[in-house]
């Protein structure tokens, strides 16, 4: 790059799979990338985004990036690859697709994504293939559903009080993220308090992270307690007259009912569950119940675990207790994702959506690879893929599993990537694709109130395509192209969401690069009711009937022991307890400087995190005879891997932490960490519980030869 050239601004929107979707100013010179910017001028960005987003240069100039349609030309999973044209790669994916479909119909061929992009075209135009070929539907549970599901049963829709409102609390409550790791921006607005209006900030996490650092209380519980946690805090708010009696009876379905439920869940009873001292408990009971500005900011990591949205209703249902909701400043927040809006029958061909076609859990991928009918839903063996946006063979759970599946002779994959990635190598097709600045899109993220605008900023280096360009082609290769909806470039896509929304068009919202669609203070703090019929908030869930945002359609139903989900909130043990012969918990906590599998390629990213460690508390280690950065195994009867031992005092005792998702070849014997969690559906409607896993601890024996198939 010429360090004297002229430095031009571009505007974007950070596309990865985070609920902050930041603002972002482009340094661009010489037509390449440099230091990326959070927009002072967006209200919630503030100027701030996370560093390893800020270095994005080192990503998109890669020199590993990928450049050239590459075709399979050894062994599944041997490495062995010849270069094809475009045309060539298409052609053969539709063949196969075709093939797949005359052998087993349509539904043996499942388009699979995720959100490595948020851009809705690049992202959601998979579905208008997908539908107009009636290939099998997907069921998308691996993030939010137990926690969408928990808020919703509460609270009766995906909204809640402006985020930006954590700036005027007397009190934030962080629970349940390392938000100094996942959303920089919660922090912007919740320090902001602290130093305008000496705000205490409350952190409850299952060990001493980065944001347990900035809190002036912080909580540290075994994983998938919160729920015992929270009823106790409940149970003082009671007992100690902080409950809001008014508020409770005209915006709450049951408080007599609630009051006689939460006399049996004292300090003490939750105590001897989370691992947390009375005094605590009581601490954070007192300084909520007294602190009506408390804002209750609610993530997704305390939800992953196999009774996280009984956890959600839960934590969700303290600011109903205290009337919290009733004040500037007060209430909690976990999703904007009802406030958007954006029309996407066109884009998605909704109106090719035929109900007969079978679902599959994306989070069962293992199972469903590998033919458990069950997880088929009754249907026919999948035999084609094309996977865009993910990288299943690392990030989902019984990773075995699902190597077991993508190696079997009668599955052809494509995958459709920036790198050569786990899932990548066990394809038989690998094109390149695009990145987000050098493509047109549009985004909204759920932990905000912004539709942000992302145009490309510069052009792509020859050979990668966009999403959008592969669905359009093989719409042509495979009959359904002049149906309603293809044939439109992402411009236009994008200009009939804006239209129908009211919004403009792209050129005239370019201008204004973004738009704020936050509800106002009635409705965002629910003073007009909350979603549900009647107005009021249920601390009695219907769990079965309430519509979630993800509820999972008839050839799914119901997941997991739903029917031992509790009728107020409570602590179900739902979890995978530990037992004698696997005497340890385990999760699998996001690290700083990646963001699920992506980000693993930069060489500062993987500098910054060293290398795959397990987290154990010092006596637990001395007990095993395990000294700092020895090799420890550990394992279940899904299989076993091999990490390094950090030990850490900042973790209850029986609890282990494996941050970050390392690439399956940084591990020793090739296998990464999602060997051990567990692909079982999570009550009520499915789910990926990450966090709630069983293990055992041993030092590891001698090291074998290295890992030859996943590099």
């Amino acid at each position: 790059m010429n360090q004297h050239a002229p430095i031009r601004i571009g505007h974007s929107a950070c596309p990865h799979d985070c609920p902050s979707t930041c603002a972002l100013d482009v340094e661009v010179v010489d037509g390449k990338i440099g230091r990326l910017h959070g927009a002072k001028e967006n209200s919630y960005t503030a100027g701030v985004i996370c560093a390893k987003v800020a270095r994005y240069a080192e990503r998109i100039h890669h020199p590993e990036r990928l450049l050239k349609p590459l075709v399979r030309a050894g062994a599944k999973g041997e490495g062995k690859w010849k270069e094809a044209s475009w045309d060539a790669a298409l052609d053969l994916i539709a063949e196969k697709f075709e093939a797949a479909e005359a052998k087993h119909g349509s539904e043996s061929v499942w388009p699979y994504y995720y959100a490595g992009t948020m851009g809705l075209v690049q992202r959601d135009g998979i579905h208008r293939l997908r539908h107009a070929k009636k290939y099998s539907g997907f069921f998308d549970t691996i993030c939010t559903n137990l926690a969408w599901t928990g808020w919703v049963m509460g609270a009766g829709a995906l909204t809640g009080v402006d985020p930006r409102e954590m700036a005027k609390s007397d009190c934030v409550v962080i629970w349940g993220t390392n938000a100094v790791v996942t959303q920089v921006n919660v922090m912007t607005h919740a320090v902001r308090a602290r130093k305008e209006r000496g705000a205490k900030i409350v952190v409850i996490d299952v060990y001493d992270n980065a944001t347990m650092k900035q809190a002036d209380l912080a909580l540290i519980l075994k994983p998938g307690t919160d729920g015992a946690l929270a009823c106790a805090v409940m149970h003082v708010l009671f007992r100690d007259g902080f409950a809001d009696r008014a508020y409770l009876e005209k915006y709450t379905d049951d408080p007599k009912g609630l009051e006689a439920h939460l006399v049996a869940k004292t300090p003490e009873w939750a105590a001897s569950i989370t691992g947390l001292s009375i005094a605590e408990i009581e601490t954070l009971a007192r300084l909520v119940g007294e602190t009506k500005r408390t804002f209750f900011r609610l993530g997704y990591g305390f939800t992953r675990s196999r009774n996280g949205a009984a956890n959600m209703h839960a934590a969700l249902s303290i600011p109903a207790v205290t009337g919290a909701w009733q004040y500037e400043g007060g209430g909690a927040f976990h999703s904007n994702s009802d406030i958007f809006k954006l029309d996407k029958t066109e884009l998605e061909g909704r109106r090719f959506l035929d109900p007969k076609i079978r679902h599959l859990d994306q989070s069962r991928i293992g199972p469903i690879l590998t033919s458990d009918p069950s997880a088929l839903n009754g249907g026919p063996p999948v035999t084609a893929m094309l996977i865009q946006n993910t990288n299943p063979a690392n990030v989902a759970p019984e990773q075995r599993l699902v190597k077991q599946g993508f190696l079997r002779d009668d599955l052809f994959t494509a995958v459709h990537e920036h790198f050569m990635t786990d899932t990548a190598m066990l394809a038989d097709v690998v094109i390149p694709a695009t990145m987000f600045l050098e493509h047109d899109d549009i985004y909204r993220g759920g932990g905000q109130s912004h539709i942000v605008l992302g145009p490309k900023v510069v052009d792509a280096p020859e050979g990668p395509k966009t999403n959008h360009f592969v669905i359009e082609e093989l719409a042509k290769r495979l009959g359904v192209a002049g149906l309603p909806g293809f044939g439109l470039t992402e411009r236009q896509h994008i200009d009939k969401m804006l239209e129908k929304r009211g919004l403009g068009t792209f050129e005239t919202f370019s201008e204004e690069r973004w738009s704020d669609m936050q509800l106002d203070f009635e409705k965002a703090h629910f003073l007009s009711g909350f979603g549900h019929s009647g107005g009021k908030f249920r601390f009695k869930p219907d769990w079965i009937a309430t519509v979630s945002p993800n509820k999972p359609p008839k050839s799914i139903g119901l997941q997991g022991n739903w029917a031992g989900l509790p009728a107020f909130p409570d602590h179900v043990e739902l979890i995978e307890s530990a037992d004698p012969a696997h005497p340890f918990r385990m999760a699998t906590s996001p690290a700083r400087s990646f963001l699920n599998s992506s980000f693993t390629e930069m060489p500062t990213s993987r500098k910054k995190e060293g290398r795959p460690e397990l987290m154990l508390h010092p006596d637990d280690a001395g007990a095993l005879g395990i000294t700092d950065g020895d090799r420890i195994e550990i394992g279940n009867e899904r299989g076993e891997v091999v990490l390094n031992a950090k030990l850490f005092d900042g973790v209850k005792r029986g609890v282990v932490i494996a941050e970050g998702i390392w690439p399956n070849g940084s591990h020793e014997r090739g296998e990464g960490i999602n060997v051990l969690t567990g692909s079982d559906a999570a009550a009520p409607y499915g789910g990926a519980a990450f966090h709630d896993t069983k293990v055992w601890l041993r030092p590891a024996p001698p090291a074998g030869p290295p890992a030859t198939s996943l590099g």
